[in-house]
């Protein structure tokens, strides 16, 4: 009889517990339906705007013109991989066709040698590409821009140099660059030369390294002498000083290491990766909604600028987080994405139908200090975006 009243009572809390989460997770599944169905009308409305030769960037909401960008700019990669998620989730046929031609218009940056950004540039568009359509020639374009990427890496530092030599830096390395990193394991655990992981590895050790202060805030740039493989400075490009947390940077570091032990299964990424999460959402300058301002230092908070960008970067990588961590960790890193998709998804920061110049969310920026992107659309937080939604429907859902 105790047994029988032991089970009847696991019984009763099991249902209990069905009870209470089958709204929240009925809610994100809508949620995400939504958002999907949104981004196939923005795009297709998108890519009425967008010229042949040149990629979306942002819109101009004074000038009601979309602006774009030349192939060769760091995110051109963004528009078709945003397209391929978005075919994946809606089956259109019609952003399959604008993917495909967005496709071609970027081919040649596969031997493209000048920055760092060809995992932006071609994973995030031809990876999505060959992974929906498995097609030979999309993997070959992978294999060629790992090559173009490789030649970048520095032996002296045993990193891949960012930005080429200028008057401010001899040979700088951004936290942004790890996600380039995920181009590189990818090609090498496909069929492609080791040695593109090993670069990955020696990349991620070496920013471990340097990069991070004690609290597992990173700085954004690292400055190198290659004669003698010591850092020179660690500075800002984008951020608000020096010694300030970008929030988007911030977000590419948890992203990237989290990436990095998917491909080694090696727990120092994992622990990094925790502890970056840690700096992000435990900053007392993390607003309730958890859209970063674009510096968790900057000036004039809590009227300082919002980066809708870092916040979705950071939502897709705390749900790649949650799925190796458990218990209190993985329940805070869950809900904590949550949390964001659905901010991003409110009237707040999701723009309205027809509007925008096609993009789906408002409020990132891109360089403040400089001017430049503030408080626009961006690509890029488009893409990660719904590469969250997607991640959220896949494995926490299905």
């Amino acid at each position: 009889m105790r047994k029988f009243i032991q089970l009847a009572l696991l019984l009763l809390v099991t249902a209990f517990a069905q009870a209470q989460t089958a709204p929240g997770k009925d809610k994100m599944r809508e949620l995400i339906r939504d958002n999907f169905a949104f981004a196939e009308a923005q795009y297709r409305y998108m890519a009425t705007l967008s010229p042949p030769d040149k990629m979306p960037q942002s819109y101009d909401e004074k000038e009601k013109k979309l602006l774009a960008r030349d192939i060769r700019w760091w995110c051109s990669g963004f528009y078709p991989g945003t397209l391929w998620y978005i075919y994946e989730q809606t089956g259109s046929e019609a952003i399959k066709k604008e993917a495909e031609r967005a496709l071609e218009v970027i081919t040649p940056n596969q031997t493209y040698t000048g920055n760092h950004d060809l995992g932006f540039m071609m994973y995030c568009s031809f990876g999505n590409a060959y992974r929906l359509t498995k097609k030979e020639a999309y993997k070959d374009i992978i294999f060629r821009s790992a090559e173009s990427l490789s030649t970048r890496y520095r032996p002296a530092i045993k990193s891949i140099q960012s930005w080429n030599g200028n008057k401010y830096f001899k040979c700088p390395v951004i936290i942004d660059n790890m996600m380039n990193l995920e181009m590189m394991c990818w090609v090498t655990d496909n069929g492609g030369d080791k040695k593109y992981k090993e670069i990955a590895v020696n990349h991620s050790n070496t920013t471990i390294k340097n990069h991070f202060r004690p609290d597992y805030s990173s700085y954004h740039v690292v400055d190198y002498d290659l004669q003698t493989g010591k850092v020179i400075r660690k500075a800002t490009w984008q951020g608000a000083a020096d010694c300030s947390s970008w929030s988007r940077g911030q977000s590419w570091a948890l992203y990237g290491y989290a990436m990095m032990y998917r491909f080694t299964k090696n727990k120092k990424y994992l622990k990094q990766a925790v502890h970056i999460a840690d700096f992000i959402l435990h900053h007392p300058n993390l607003p309730e909604d958890k859209i970063p301002f674009w510096d968790f230092d900057a000036p004039r908070i809590p009227s300082a600028k919002r980066d809708a960008s870092a916040a979705a970067i950071m939502a897709s990588a705390l749900l790649e987080l949650g799925r190796y961590t458990d218990g209190d960790k993985k329940r805070e890193f869950v809900a904590s994405a949550e949390t964001i998709l659905e901010s991003l998804s409110g009237e707040n920061y999701r723009a309205r139908q027809g509007e925008n110049g096609g993009f789906l969310l408002l409020h990132s920026t891109g360089a403040l200090p400089m001017n430049s992107e503030v408080d626009v659309p961006l690509i890029y937080a488009d893409y990660y975006f719904l590469e969250a939604l997607k991640r959220y429907k896949d494995w926490y859902l299905d």
